[in-house]
């Protein structure tokens, strides 16, 4: 029987392991699918998930010390789990990684609404029931839904922190212990983990590990990428409300979405602390089980935004049915965008760029500002002779000698620019998308958004910009660059619009009151780092740096300067990213919030770190 049930299993298997795959191929493609079997089979020469997911994450010496630790506050966590025809084996399972917690003040509530057929579900709770008084048991007369079942299990709940684990999963030894760490160090009244989808029963056979950002609100409105392992103060919930009807497959996002904007202090732990069971029919095999989900999300966004008075449309990502995409109304009066391109030699490129935004771009109001720089090319000053004559294009010559980049666009904007809005665009850019001026202007015209970037290809369609991760070898790097523009990225990172630590000067947007709050570009930086020092610093003002996957344009990159080839050129850089990383240094080496520290950083973005395994094997 047992060689039976293991052939099944394994059968079961197969057939998951063979729909991930078809799925993959039809939305990353060929060679993304490739590389994904490579790295789970271990044969990319990369740290594979079974690798990481093999090497404990804390040693039983460290368990054990955690029981022993006493911390400055005495909280209980009520753990909320509703029962639905729950696999025995499962149920077994995430009752025994409760008990099996290293910190001990908590109290598991299930409310159960199995149907008669699945009476051993009671049972099997009423004998861990009867072993330790921590385990609270209600057997419900009828069930009330999903988002019914989960406030049935916040009426028993008596903890001043309600954490929430699902009836076929399991938490990590360390959760309750990492969660408490977090809430007496920041008083953190929400509270969330990285987390491991593992292929039932082995849970160190990881089909994929999320290792998610610090809190994101333009990426939580895209996706719910907070998911498990969350915790929540009975405060906050009792004041933001409990689980609302009429989300269900889709209720916890509802209420993160609530939750997240009501909390005083969300806090995120970059530990996989949660085991996410992936079995035939499971919700994280794949959303084709429960496409309502997908729904239900949409409800639960565009409830959000009609809440607090947010006029935009949200429709589902056509290759990734759980990714919202937010477009948000802009001003039907159409206020003026001020597009600044520096310009030195390059006829044919900047031919391109303005040939391309003129007969492509769909919002009309718009001014084109070439800032001239030293150039002595007769056709080229021709050619500004031809486009001065148009009525929304201007050559302005820059006063100054040799280059920098930033000198150049502050002139522009600082004695020219009659924008509300500024677009800084190099030379070296072709318009593809006609609504690109829109799709970053939804963004850049919120209050709380100081920057947005674009999507930039190479024009051989791999990715060229798709967002600036910070601490890149001690300073910064575009993230995805050469990945095929087709593919979905790391956990559908590709998809959406999202919150990034900085984007690329080659193409981004602002209202003109952030860049003159800003004081203008660092003109300290006049080659490289200047963009991502201006994001720095608009972040730490307070605002949101945006990045969007729906402008995209192509970039034949830095060809107005040249590539950096020479030795001069590379010592520039050199210095300029030993300056970034001296004026950012406390930054740095805290990490980029939008990434995560199990992230590589030295040698492909988001792949597994190897830095952090070799520490954790080491232990």
């Amino acid at each position: 029987m047992r060689h039976e049930n293991r052939i099944n299993q394994l059968r079961r298997e197969y057939k998951m392991r063979l729909l991930n795959g078809i799925s993959s191929l039809r939305n990353d493609g060929f060679a993304a699918t490739l590389r994904k079997t490579a790295k789970v089979l271990g044969l990319s020469g990369n740290v594979t998930l079974r690798q990481w997911a093999k090497v404990p994450m804390y040693t039983d010496m460290e368990l054990e010390a955690q029981r022993r630790e006493r911390f400055k506050r005495d909280i209980k966590f009520s753990i909320i789990t509703p029962l639905y025809n729950t696999d025995e084996a499962f149920l077994r399972d995430m009752i025994d990684s409760v008990l099996a917690q290293t910190y001990s003040s908590w109290e598991l509530c299930m409310a159960d609404g199995s149907d008669g057929e699945h009476e051993y579900v009671g049972r099997i709770c009423k004998e861990y029931d009867e072993r330790d008084e921590r385990i609270k048991y209600r057997k419900l007369s009828s069930t009330l839904g999903i988002a019914g079942n989960l406030n049935d299990c916040i009426e028993m709940a008596s903890g001043e922190y309600i954490a929430i684990l699902d009836h076929d999963d399991m938490l990590h030894p360390a959760a309750l212990h990492d969660v408490m760490q977090v809430i007496c160090k920041e008083d953190a009244d929400f509270i969330y983990t990285d987390e491991t989808t593992f292929a039932s029963p082995n849970k160190e056979d990881a089909l994929r590990i999320h290792f998610k950002p610090d809190y994101s609100p333009d990426n939580l409105l895209a996706t719910n990428y907070i998911c498990h392992f969350t915790s929540i103060k009975r405060s906050l919930l009792d004041a933001c409300g409990w689980f609302r009807d009429g989300f269900d497959g889709a209720q916890d996002y509802e209420l993160f979405l609530r939750l997240t904007d009501g909390a005083k202090q969300i806090a995120h732990i970059p530990r996989e602390l949660y085991y996410w069971r992936s079995y035939e029919g499971s919700t994280s095999e794949g959303m084709g089980n429960k496409n309502y989900a997908a729904e239900a999300g949409k409800r639960a966004v565009e409830s959000f935004l009609d809440s607090n008075g947010i006029p935009a449309t949200v429709t589902l990502v056509e290759k990734e049915t759980t990714t919202n995409r937010i477009s948000y109304e802009i001003p039907n009066r159409q206020p003026l965008v001020s597009i600044i391109i520096p310009n030195y030699e390059h006829l044919e490129d900047l031919q391109c760029c303005i040939s391309s935004i003129k007969e492509k771009t769909s919002y009309s109001n718009y001014e084109i500002i070439v800032v001239e720089n030293n150039s002595n090319s007769p056709e080229l000053f021709k050619y500004y002779k031809e486009i001065n004559a148009y009525p929304n294009v201007s050559v302005i010559i820059w006063p100054g000698t040799g280059f920098n980049w930033s000198a150049l666009n502050n002139y522009a904007v600082q004695k020219y620019a009659k924008g509300e809005f500024i677009i800084l665009l190099n030379n070296d850019i072709e318009v593809i998308t006609p609504d690109w001026i829109q799709e970053m202007m939804m963004h850049a015209q919120r209050q709380n958004v100081g920057m947005v970037g674009a999507k930039l290809y190479y024009p051989d369609d791999t990715i060229q910009h798709a967002g600036v991760i910070v601490g890149w070898h001690g300073a910064a790097t575009h993230a995805f660059t050469g990945v095929s523009r087709e593919e979905s990225g790391y956990m559908g990172r590709l998809l959406y619009a999202q919150n990034v630590s900085a984007v690329t000067g080659a193409c981004a947007m602002m209202r003109v009151e952030v860049f003159e709050e800003m004081g203008g570009i660092d003109e300290t930086f006049p080659v490289g780092f200047n963009d991502v020092d201006l994001c720095m610093r608009i972040r730490e003002a307070g605002y949101l740096v945006v990045w969007t996957p729906h402008s995209e344009l192509y970039h034949y990159e830095s060809k107005s300067r040249g590539k950096v080839d020479s030795i001069k050129k590379r010592k520039e850089a050199h210095e300029e990213g030993k300056q970034f990383y001296t004026k950012w240094e406390e930054a740095m080496i805290a990490g980029d919030p939008y990434y995560n520290p199990n992230l590589d950083y030295d040698y492909r973005p988001y792949d597994l770190s190897k830095d952090e395994y070799e520490r954790r094997k080491r232990k």
